[in-house]
């Protein structure tokens, strides 16, 4: 067997495995819907490394911003126990990754544009430009956005102050 057929194969069983995440992820949405009597479609698909569910409503309902919570908080505490579903499941530790109503895609489009412009100040000024406390999820789309602007950013002080720092090239 050659090295590019391992790999193939080892490929493959990861996109099977997050694919089946996905769908343990999208039974345990299902059921939580139903007892909390809300409408929504389950979306899954795979992002990179790690599975991807969304909650989605064809209606525009307000419902689902009650999944979301005051700045994503339920919307977290949801894709933990998300994440905890697949793992009682499979066994193996889950980055599955849970969005509703649109949510966290317009948040990363936010703070894609914020990690931009925090890389822009710190080439401009030449100092370290420090932003305020984000969630991990958070501060790794800043993080990215910061690489993809040339410089590097790295997180510092303890959760729940834990917050980026751009540095200056």
């Amino acid at each position: 067997m050659t090295e590019g057929t391992t790999s193939a194969a080892q490929g493959g069983d990861t996109l099977t495995r997050l694919e089946q995440e996905g769908e343990i992820a999208a039974d345990y949405l299902e059921g939580l819907l139903d007892i909390a009597d809300l409408d929504g479609d389950i979306d899954m698909d795979v992002e990179g490394d790690r599975a991807a569910v969304s909650i989605i409503s064809d209606t525009g309902s307000r419902d689902l911003q009650k999944l979301v919570g005051r700045d994503g908080e339920v919307l977290e505490a949801l894709q933990e126990l998300t994440r905890l579903a697949v793992h009682r499941e499979t066994g193996d530790r889950s980055r599955l990754m849970l969005d509703i109503g649109g949510f966290r895609a317009k948040k990363r489009a936010e703070l894609t544009e914020l990690g931009a412009k925090a890389a822009d100040e710190a080439k401009n000024s030449g100092e370290p430009v420090r932003l305020k406390p984000m969630t991990p999820f958070e501060r790794k789309v800043v993080h990215d956005a910061v690489a993809a602007a040339g410089l590097r950013s790295e997180s510092e002080g303890e959760e729940p102050e834990r917050f980026v720092v751009v540095l200056p090239a």
